[in-house]
């Protein structure tokens, strides 16, 4: 569903030049926010090889071990 309102939206805002210039700048915007998400992370704690041992991790499909607490 999503996929399809950003075709729509992109779409309508490509007819007139004005939209075009919001489009672009729309991209630019985003190859910017992507290429600082590849940038590896100063945050020890999103950085595997600087975390501590004891803290969790990020990703939530990590194994825990037999400690987990959703268990019943």
């Amino acid at each position: 569903m999503k996929r399809i309102l950003q075709l729509v939206v992109t779409r309508w805002l490509a007819r007139t030049p004005i939209g075009m210039v919001v489009l672009g700048l729309g991209w630019l915007f985003m190859r910017k926010r992507r290429a600082r998400k590849q940038q590896p992370a100063q945050n020890p704690a999103q950085n595997p090889a600087l975390r501590e041992p004891g803290c969790r991790s990020g990703n939530p499909y990590a194994r825990r071990g037999p400690a987990a607490g959703n268990r019943r």
